[in-house]
């Protein structure tokens, strides 16, 4: 693969660090209260076309079928939403005693409270051959409750103290900026699907550019503030035990599926690892700019979740060949 190519393939990596280094150098533009006025474009408009985006494209009339497989929905959901994030909040006692930046440990926690995303784990799944189906419906099916019910509960359960902005704010404001524009998304689908099914927007593309400007945004507030200083040793570390927590949990989720009574297949397990240990960047950064709206750390906070979305592409890819040779070699 050539280097133009490659680079037009993770054209939303670059995007992001193209974008905190603009903020860098201009944070006044995106700065709140700033020309772009981010505490209405963003926080209202960006967010609401985000999920009005999703609202399209949401499959809902394949809902029926995913209810065929129960017990792999079960083994994510209960892995995404108990399993890691109580792991993460034990594991972060013992490094709270260490001289890690505090706010970069209750990022790490954000991560783990983050649903799975829609897109990455489905399609590293049919990169290996597995079971492609289950992984997609899996996330589309509880990526918007889990999204807009669960993981504020979960921040909200393991962060409280750190929220700015009272429970019912947080809640009405989730209404009418996620689930007010998905509703109305799925509404405009059932007039347009033949041209949706034809035409096949680049729903995702649409997704990424939005939240780029959201992050954008957010570097341009902590750039702008003198008193946040964060130092390049949190950083590194941050940084490694991200990939250790994600190559743990593959892992553990390998073991836990390929058990002799586990009755899954080869293809289900493969769905298993990807889903269960991937967190969204899509959902999760409009989410913490809702939760922790106003507060000073906010880009702190992001920034572990802004490393693991990379992190988790980076390290399913490295693994696909492996991956597959396992699965093929047990499915013979």
């Amino acid at each position: 693969m050539g280097l133009l190519e490659r680079l037009r393939k993770e054209w939303f990596i670059l995007g992001i660090l193209l974008g905190i280094a603009v903020a860098r150098l201009e944070p006044g533009l995106g700065v709140k209260g700033g020309p772009l006025k981010p505490e209405i474009t963003i926080t209202y408009i960006a967010v609401s076309a985000i999920f009005f985006n999703s609202g399209l494209s949401l499959k809902t009339e394949e809902l029926t079928s995913a209810l065929m497989h129960v017990k792999l929905h079960v083994f994510v959901q209960t892995f995404t939403l108990v399993f890691f994030p109580t792991a993460i909040w034990l594991f972060l006692q013992l490094l709270s005693i260490t001289p890690i930046n505090e706010w970069l440990l209750k990022g790490l926690q954000t991560v783990g409270c983050m649903p799975p995303p829609v897109s990455s784990a489905v399609i590293l799944t049919k990169a290996v051959g597995g079971n492609e189906y289950s992984a997609s419906l899996t996330n589309r099916l509880f990526f918007f409750f889990q999204g807009i019910v669960i993981t504020p509960l979960l921040l909200l359960l393991f962060l409280g103290s750190s929220s700015s902005v009272p429970f019912t704010s947080i809640f009405s404001q989730l209404f009418m900026t996620v689930v007010v524009p998905l509703i109305i998304g799925q509404i405009v689908r059932r007039y347009i699907k033949d041209w949706l099914e034809r035409k096949k927007p680049p729903f995702g593309a649409i997704s990424s550019c939005v939240l780029l400007m959201i992050i954008y945004t957010t570097f341009c507030d902590t750039f702008a503030n003198p008193n946040i200083d964060l130092d390049k040793f949190s950083l590194i570390i941050v940084v490694l035990i991200i990939f250790s927590i994600q190559m743990s949990f593959m892992f553990l989720t390998f073991l836990f599926s390929t058990r002799n009574n586990s009755s899954f297949t080869p293809a289900d397990t493969v769905a298993i690892v990807f889903c269960s240990t991937h967190k969204s960047l899509t959902l999760g950064i409009p989410m913490l700019k809702i939760v922790f709206a106003g507060y000073e750390h906010l880009s702190l906070i992001s920034v572990p979740l802004l490393i693991y979305h990379p992190a988790q592409i980076l390290l399913g890819s490295l693994l696909v060949p492996t991956i597959k040779s396992w699965m093929v070699s047990r499915q013979k």
